[in-house]
């Protein structure tokens, strides 16, 4: 019987010690291991073996090259008590044909069209604003992004029950975090308030989604959004059926929480670090006068125009990406940097990690655009910045975000300021995506 050569790693004082270290501050965990075992660390977290990857060469490896070998990890696999198996947490053959069947929704031209609905949104809210104003800006870009996806992708108009379907988001993000627990299946047995409460929340955007859905079974209309294309697609590379109103759900709810939550929370990170460095916001603001001349809105094709817009949202993403990790189940045993992953071991990818390493990103807690120029992202291996994952399942909705987070900024700094109320405490929130755990209570100042 071969003995397994383990990479080093952190210890466990008792029974449970790292996955309790690990709850408390995920990304100090991460860090810190990195930072004193390297960028193969080995640890348990209560019965399961856990490799963490820290090097974009296994990056690439977990995600591209040997992807076939890995599965999605426990978090996802418990988050298919919300999503079904929708495109995050599907596997397989059915994930195949489910994103050839949502695909197409996401080309190119489809979401161009996108844009003025975009501007349209982002304009509303910057006139709603007063001068002065003290406000929540990670509230704030919930509510705008939530009014986008449901506007663009299901062509409905959601801001009225915005507030309500926040709030039911709120809640199956906190109560996720004890889906993870161990032995959560056996709690999940137990009439626990969380449990009754985490129903409620689904059960609120349940209605939401098949009231969208059943709508537009009823008026048989195209309406060109996602959830028309969702209902009309035909699997002609397959067996050539259409999905069920159940799997339309587990992909519109899956596009409604990833579309909004995610980008919401670059922007919110986006502009407190422009609130901190004055030269970059500056030279963003220039741009924005240049390009949008009399302060008109910003369009499609003002988009690649917008570069340095684009580095500034580049920049946040690494320092602050909102998807903060990503955990692979592998098949089989797995050959890295020479030690054995043994089968149905956790590996782990942190991009938050990842992005502030010094190798690739020196002075890392820096915020610094200029990262972003054509010759600096060259000089990089492609893995050191990988906010949208990446290889067959990289976010179909990556082309969606970038135009949506250039745009919004745009169309929101051309006409304000924000300032970090001074008092206020910034810290990290990770659960499934990295939320300011206290909000983002800011000031505006009109330009």
């Amino acid at each position: 019987m071969t003995t397994l050569l383990y990479p080093p790693g952190p210890k466990r004082k008792f029974w449970g010690a790292n996955f309790l270290a690990f709850r408390r501050d995920p990304v100090g965990f991460l860090q810190a291991a990195a930072r004193e075992h390297g960028d193969i660390v080995y640890f348990k977290m209560g019965p399961q073996e856990v490799y963490f990857l820290n090097h974009p060469d296994h990056v690439k490896d977990v995600l591209v090259t040997h992807h076939q070998n890995f599965i999605k990890g426990r978090a996802l696999q418990r988050a298919k008590r919300l999503l079904g198996e929708g495109l995050l947490t599907s596997e397989g053959e059915f994930h195949r044909r489910q994103r050839r069947l949502a695909q197409p929704a996401f080309h190119r031209p489809r979401v161009a069209a996108y844009a003025e609905l975009m501007t349209g949104y982002a304009a509303r809210t910057a006139a709603r604003w007063q001068d002065g104003q003290t406000l929540d800006l990670s509230h704030e870009m919930m509510e705008l992004t939530l009014s986008i996806v449901g506007k663009t992708l299901f062509d409905a108009e959601v801001e009225a029950e915005a507030e309500e379907i926040g709030d039911a988001l709120n809640a199956v993000m906190e109560l996720f975090n004890a889906m993870l627990l161990p032995f959560s299946e056996l709690l999940e047995k137990l009439p626990l308030p969380q449990k009754r409460r985490f129903q409620k929340a689904r059960d609120r955007l349940d209605e939401t989604i098949y009231r969208l859905i059943n709508e537009r079974r009823r008026s048989g209309e195209d309406h060109g959004d996602l959830l028309s294309m969702l209902l009309l697609a035909q699997d002609e590379e397959g067996d050539g059926g259409r999905m069920s109103d159940e799997q339309v759900r587990d992909e519109a709810l899956t596009i409604f929480l990833a579309g909004h939550e995610t980008t919401a929370n670059a922007l919110t990170w986006t502009f407190y670090l422009l609130s901190q460095n004055a030269e970059s916001e500056a030279k963003l603001h220039a741009e924005l006068d240049e390009v949008l001349a009399g302060g008109r809105l910003p369009n499609v094709e003002d988009v690649p125009k917008l570069r340095y817009t684009e580095m500034v949202l580049s920049e946040a993403m690494r320092l602050y990406p909102p998807a903060w990790a990503v955990g692979r189940l592998s098949l089989n045993d797995y050959e890295v940097g020479g030690y054995t992953v043994p089968a149905r071991s956790l590996v782990l990818l942190s991009q938050y990690v990842l992005h502030r390493d010094e190798r690739f990103f020196p002075d890392a807690t820096r915020f610094d655009p200029e990262r972003w120029t054509q010759e600096a992202r060259e000089s990089r291996p492609v893995y050191s910045y990988f906010p949208f994952g990446g290889g067959p399942r990289r976010c179909i909705g990556e082309g969606f975000a970038w135009m949506e987070g250039i745009l919004l900024i745009a169309t929101l700094a051309r006409a304000w300021r924000l300032r970090l109320v001074p008092s206020h405490p910034v810290a990290l929130h990770p659960v499934i995506t990295l939320r300011p755990k206290h909000g983002m209570r800011m000031k505006t100042e009109r330009r």
